[in-house]
């Protein structure tokens, strides 16, 4: 399989390039030149099938050219250790729980299968050449990217990551799951918001003398091998549904950010899932909804909200929407329709999903959960994504639902650790500096 550049400038690549190189040249977004449909057959029998081998026949379509069977399989089976189950919220709405991971956040399935995968290509690469080489991973994160990055790579031989985070925007508990950790670890603490980490993240690709000296990738959904994968888990919960005989006129929603998480269902789709259609659900950063309303594409200052994972103005993977569609709105608002919430309507979400059903929403699933209340039709049955474990954003939860709700062990054994973060200005060349040392 070739991989091509977003922007349409860049010479087309394999998969191992793309993984490795995480940005195109051209500062595109790498895309996969075909993308597989799936047979009927698969649709036909996927109720019967466990999770980790449904996602092993999507992940061979989208990967099995370019890694060996038995490989690929171990790594989809590694991966997918824990469960994304589907639960029912209400006579019409369900959510698929996607936190029950070593990070209890989606992306722990990205990151996970991401780590396994560049490891694999390492570890060809070392073989090769006879040597060993460290492959230094750059992640920017507004909340639960770097934990799921940091986890899943760590004590990962020949690799070093470097998580940059806005300071004082993501969740205690959130940062301390990636700053406590240590060994091949590094938290940068930067004095600015997450679209200002994303840029130093692209700029160090572009920088020529840290290319030549060292070996950089990236694990931010612009990484093909970071969101990909996670389609693996739409699948799954049409699945789920079809079991439940729930799976005619479905509509999923996924509470989006960045957009990795949306344009990975959206690939899904691409590839035959029989999904009716999708739903953006925003916070105030509401540049794709200003888009699907407008045609306009008109990118801001992100702006902090209690869904900080979401707080992104310029969202990268808009791009590869873009692409996917051909540049086409009238296609895009076809497939995408979209919400947006400010922190008022988000936590009064929540404690109404709480008082009616008994649910506990995080600040992003409630997002979805409302965006689905908006825009699902009579007949039809949704799903959205729960992206992250409630009492990742206890403090915010408990105020707002008027309750103590328990801390998971595993979030706990992360907040007992001590602190080790970098604190950096919002600058390139202290950037460079410190990768460079």
């Amino acid at each position: 399989m070739k991989y091509y550049s977003t922007n349409n400038n860049a010479p087309l690549v394999n998969l191992h390039e793309a993984v490795v190189k995480g940005l195109a040249p051209d500062r595109g977004l790498y895309m996969p030149e075909t993308i597989k449909s799936l047979p009927c057959s698969f649709f036909d029998s996927i109720d019967k099938l466990p999770f980790q081998e449904i996602a092993y026949t999507v992940a061979d379509a989208l990967f099995g050219e370019d890694i060996d069977g038995d490989c690929l399989r171990k790594i989809v089976y590694d991966t997918l250790n824990f469960e994304c189950p589907v639960v029912k919220v209400s006579d019409n709405i369900y959510t698929l729980e996607l936190f029950h991971g070593p990070t209890l956040a989606f992306k722990d399935v990205g990151a996970r299968f991401m780590a396994r995968l560049l490891q694999y290509f390492i570890n060809k690469e070392n073989a090769t050449e006879g040597r060993q080489q460290q492959v230094n991973v750059l992640v920017a994160t507004s909340g639960d990217t770097g934990s799921a990055v940091a986890n899943g790579f760590l004590g990962v031989d020949g690799i070093h990551v470097y998580v940059l985070y806005p300071k004082g925007k993501v969740s205690a508990i959130q940062e301390s799951q990636f700053v406590t950790l240590g060994r091949n670890i590094t938290a940068i603490e930067v004095d600015g918001v997450f679209d200002d980490c994303q840029t130093l993240v692209k700029n160090a690709f572009m920088d020529e003398e840290l290319n030549s000296r060292l070996k950089l990738t990236s694990a931010n959904s612009i990484n093909v091998a970071r969101f990909l994968p996670q389609s693996f888990y739409y699948f799954n919960a049409y699945a789920q549904m079809k079991r439940a005989g729930l799976e005619k006129d479905l509509v999923i929603c996924v509470p989006s950010g960045n957009f990795g998480n949306i344009c990975a269902a959206l690939i899904a789709k691409r590839m035959g899932l029989p999904v009716k259609r999708f739903i953006a659900a925003n916070n105030s950063n509401d540049v794709f909804l200003h888009y699907l309303n407008t045609g306009n594409y008109e990118p801001q200052p992100s702006i902090q909200t209690v869904a900080n994972a979401m707080d992104v103005g310029a969202p990268s993977n808009f791009a590869r929407i873009l692409d996917l569609y051909g540049k086409s709105h009238s296609a895009i608002t076809q497939d995408i329709s979209g919400f947006a919430y400010d922190d008022e309507q988000i936590k009064a979400g929540m404690r109404q999903c709480h008082d009616l059903y008994g649910y506990v929403l995080d600040p992003h699933g409630a997002c979805g959960w409302l965006a689905l209340r908006q825009g699902l039709d009579e007949h039809e049955v949704g799903v959205f994504c729960e992206t992250a474990h409630p009492a990742k954003f206890k403090q915010t939860v408990d105020e707002t639902i008027k309750a103590d709700i328990p801390i998971p062990k595993r979030l706990a054994a992360f907040m007992k650790g001590q602190k080790q973060s970098v604190p950096m200005p919002n600058s390139f060349e202290a950037f460079k500096k410190l990768l460079l040392s």
